[in-house]
């Protein structure tokens, strides 16, 4: 059976909770949608808010402080909020990528520091973060060792060393100064190796745990993502073609393949289930940088090509979108007393009156934690976005 594109988009929207919001405990749904992206603090805490029925932020904030949630870098080198049992076997997939994008860097090979100083550096910096510590702290720490250098190793360490981020405080648990701590293993997990395991190179996760780590992602990306190119994948991991073609092999009839309409193979579990075509896809507010928009190589699945410039500004910055009926119709932001809504085009009034219902709920959700939300983003709307419709709903 040849998949539209339609049905592609209602799959990952099914996938990701956005058809329907289920009554889920936050670690449970977090693990669900593989991982979200958390660059920015509140985005998390939105993303789940579009997501899980009668969200509760108190119980994000104490998932994160309990380490039931786990936030650290991992996929596209960028933060991500995990569920705990699945920290270190991403990180295991992920090491490789991590640590060769900053002991290879200029930044870093300026200093003249090699990787295997960073890599030495592992087990120590394992003990001093034993307890939560500020970057500031860590590089004073280390400052005897390497003087002037210390910036620059803390700030390779810090993408690629099993380190998690710990809440500072604030309305979305993260706030300056960052806060650090050594990643501990969860229950049923593999665990990190430092420089001190065994036979395995320093800095490096063993082969097994990384192979086993790459397979696991990519079954969880496929059961929130899917289905899903090799392409697709590597988009939203940064992991090489040869190492997504073993874990594909590897996974062998747990994972099927199937007929869409691009050009690219597509794969999927086996037991997966794609919504019918004429699945209603209700309205959503999504945050910055929501990971559905990140999932896939070709972002037009629920992002129309000619909006793209739009969403994703020259910085790389996502803003905050509207999706009617599955697909991006537009971006928000939060103003003086509730949220603007800015519509790409016209829209019926069933479809206004669904977003300003949301924006009403989000609005009450706002105004008791950050009315003033993604606030410093504001400036991509002082050229405004042409031929739109725009209304201010108030909270």
């Amino acid at each position: 059976m040849l998949l539209t594109a339609r049905r592609l988009a209602l799959a990952t929207l099914d996938r990701q909770l956005l058809l329907e919001r289920r009554r889920l405990d936050v670690a449970e749904a977090v693990r669900r949608i593989c991982a979200l992206q958390a660059q920015t603090p509140a985005s998390p805490y939105l993303a789940l808010w579009n997501r899980v029925r009668d969200f509760v932020p108190g119980d994000l904030d104490a998932a994160f402080a309990d380490g039931r949630i786990v936030k650290a870098t991992l996929m596209r080198i960028t933060l991500h909020a995990v569920h705990a049992e699945d920290y270190a076997p991403y990180h295991a997939a992920m090491l490789s990528t991590l640590r060769a994008s900053r002991v290879h860097d200029r930044r870093f090979t300026s200093t003249e520091l090699t990787p295997a100083d960073a890599d030495a550096l592992l087990p120590p910096l394992a003990d001093f973060l034993a307890q939560p510590r500020s970057g500031a702290e860590v590089e004073e720490e280390f400052t005897g060792r390497f003087g002037e250098h210390a910036h620059r190793m803390w700030w390779a360490l810090r993408t690629y060393a099993p380190i998690r981020h710990v809440p500072t405080g604030g309305p979305w648990s993260f706030a300056q100064p960052h806060s650090y701590l050594a990643a501990t293993t969860a229950p049923g997990s593999v665990a990190p190796r430092s420089a001190a395991a065994g036979s395995t190179a320093p800095g490096s996760a063993p082969p097994s745990e990384a192979a086993a780590g790459v397979r696991r992602l990519l079954l969880a990306h496929l059961r929130a993502f899917g289905p899903a190119s090799a392409q697709d994948f590597a988009r939203f991991t940064l992991l090489g073609r040869s190492v997504i073609t073993r874990a594909l092999d590897a996974l062998g009839d747990r994972v099927v393949r199937v007929e869409g309409p691009g050009r690219a193979a597509l794969f999927d579990l086996a037991d997966a289930v794609v919504p019918a075509e004429d699945t209603p896809a209700p309205p959503r507010l999504l945050p910055m940088w929501d990971s559905t928009l990140l999932a896939h190589a070709v972002p037009g699945r629920v992002l129309p090509p000619e909006y793209r410039p739009l969403v994703v500004r020259r910085n790389g910055d996502m803003l905050p979108c509207l999706l009617v009926d599955g697909q991006v119709a537009g971006v928000w932001r939060a103003v003086d007393g509730g949220l603007e809504l800015t519509a790409f085009h016209r829209l019926g009034k069933a479809a206004w009156r669904g977003l300003t219902e949301e924006a009403e709920k989000l609005s009450a959700l706002l105004a008791a934690r950050d009315p003033a939300v993604y606030r410093r983003y504001g400036h991509w709307w002082d050229k405004g976005f042409p031929g739109v419709e725009t209304t201010i709903v108030k909270g």
